[in-house]
């Protein structure tokens, strides 16, 4: 199906809504630990990853908001690569949980059920102590093992439509979805959780090369089976979903060697298919693009929602000054992050939630996002205790950067029920709704437009989990009744699908 057909994002989005989408299986019951969550390549060698150890003596609000323009020659070593790997999904915890569960890996940015089916790959020039090649990247050791000796970035760059940050980096990460670990649990909805769970990712992988000074961006644009293909992927269990260039060079990659298949083993071996697999790889494939030329058209020219009129009271946001705010460093706010499982039922400060906002919906540096600051997404809020915004349902209005009122009262039951039920939910301070036109993007990108849409939300998401934490609060992703969302903000949000929703507030003991 042709990525213009847009009655197949329509088909997955509504066939994948809670309650009753017709793409899942209410009966469905998930095994846990019925899916191995690494890749391994056991035929290739480890070559063992030693990340840089020295503090970037960044704090973690300026690194989430700050984005590095491009300036002569910016190549990182392999130490550098390596801390940026490692700060993205590398096992940053192991908890004992006892039997039967036994030993937990967290990696370092959240997913959906902890199910870790986002893989990362490194294509890289010559850089110092790591010859040119394409890597896989394996957290368990941390090490990247070769899967092609060779400059490869001119495939990635063709792949991309000659896009200016892929043309110009020294390596490029590629984000891949080895669905069926999400879709053991989540059924056909992991595909909404590739974007989810690599936009989290990446937002790490910005935050940590801003702190150590690479420019970084995000490409979702580029011919899928090219890509596919240098990375040796069965895209019936593994596609990628979202590239992001590193650095900056002046000098021209080469002619890349040809491409060829590599027929490598890996661990684990192929299963029977997973729940939901037909909707999503139908939804992958009507979501693809086929040539440079059809990659170059879908890129830039972000669609701008006119918005309604305000009609309520306007609370901006009044974040709390430089100097008044946490220098906690990134890496430590990084390694210190968790989802939270509980929340107090505590009041937080209006200059803690604006400063949330503040730095979390920064401008993120993207290929659909042009010029730079716009957006796909509209977020609604329904606030509990935060003082100085009064409890109720809001609108956030980007460009005045303030909330607007929609309805008045205390909204915790609603709370809980716009997130299946979920005390988490009305346990919060804040929840945040982050939602899109879908009818607008679908016209302008395509199919296609779903990705960048859920993308963004979930790296803007995953910004505000990093805030969170450095402001030594609690954050959480939660699911949600789809329609329900936009019903309870109506008629704002009458034309709004819903993308993605983070619980705010102070964390509570596990006791």
């Amino acid at each position: 199906m042709d990525n213009r057909t847009t009655d197949a994002a329509w088909h997955y989005h509504n066939g994948t809504k809670h309650p009753n989408g017709k793409l899942l299986n209410p009966w469905h019951r998930f095994t846990p630990g019925l899916m191995p969550l690494h890749k391994l390549y056991p035929e290739l060698q480890p070559i063992p990853l030693l990340p840089e150890t020295r503090p970037l003596n960044t704090p973690a609000l300026v690194a989430i908001s700050s984005a590095v323009a491009p300036a002569g020659e910016q190549v990182p070593d392999v130490g550098t690569l390596a801390r940026v790997l490692y700060f993205s999904a590398g096992i940053t915890k192991r908890i004992d949980h006892g039997p039967p569960a036994g030993t937990a890996e967290y990696r370092a940015a959240a997913c959906t059920g902890a199910l870790y089916h986002i893989e990362l790959y490194v294509v890289c020039g010559d850089l110092p102590d790591l010859p040119a090649g394409v890597y896989h990247f394996d957290p368990l050791e941390p090490a990247l093992r070769q899967l092609r000796a060779g400059d490869y970035r001119r495939a990635l760059i063709a792949a991309s439509g000659n896009e200016r940050g892929i043309a110009s980096a020294p390596a490029i990460v590629v984000y891949t979805d080895v669905f069926a670990r999400n879709a053991e649990k989540y059924q056909a909805r992991a595909y909404r959780h590739a974007f989810w769970d690599s936009g989290t990712i990446i937002a790490h992988t910005l935050a940590t090369a801003a702190a150590t000074g690479l420019p970084a961006r995000v490409v979702a644009g580029f011919v899928d089976e090219a890509v596919n293909g240098l990375l040796d992927l069965d895209p019936q269990r593994e596609y990628a979903v979202a590239l992001v260039p590193l650095g900056h060079t002046a000098h021209a990659a080469p002619a890349a060697p040809d491409v060829t298949p590599l027929g490598l083993d890996t661990w684990p071996p192929a299963g029977e298919p997973a729940p939901g697999a037909e909707a999503i790889l139908a939804m992958h494939a009507a979501s693809s693009l086929g040539t440079a030329a059809e990659v170059s058209a879908w890129r830039g020219g972000t669609p701008q929602s006119p918005g309604a009129p305000a009609t309520g009271p306007q609370f901006p946001l009044r974040p709390a000054a430089a100097a008044e705010q946490p220098g906690d460093l990134i890496e430590d706010v990084i390694l210190r992050r968790g989802s939270t499982r509980r929340f107090m039922q505590a009041t937080l400060t209006f200059a803690q939630v604006s400063t949330l906002l503040h730095k979390g919906l920064s401008a993120i540096p993207a290929d659909f996002l042009e010029p730079q600051g716009t957006s796909l997404t509209r977020l609604y809020a329904i606030s509990a205790a935060v003082d100085g915004l009064p409890p109720g349902g809001y609108v956030y209005r980007r460009s005045a950067q303030a909330f607007e009122l929609l309805r008045t009262g205390h909204l915790r039951a609603a709370a809980r029920h716009l997130a299946l039920g979920q005390e988490l939910a009305a346990d919060a301070s804040i929840n945040l709704y982050f939602t899109t036109d879908l009818t607008r993007v679908l016209a302008r990108y395509g199919n296609r437009g779903y990705r960048a849409a859920q993308l963004e939300a979930a790296i803007a998401a995953g910004r505000l989990y990093l805030a969170a934490y450095a402001l030594r609060l609690g954050a959480t992703g939660l699911t949600f009744f789809d329609d329900d969302v936009a019903t309870f903000f109506t008629p704002h949000a009458k034309d709004a699908s819903t993308m993605f929703l983070i619980a705010l507030g102070k964390k509570a003991s596990r006791r």
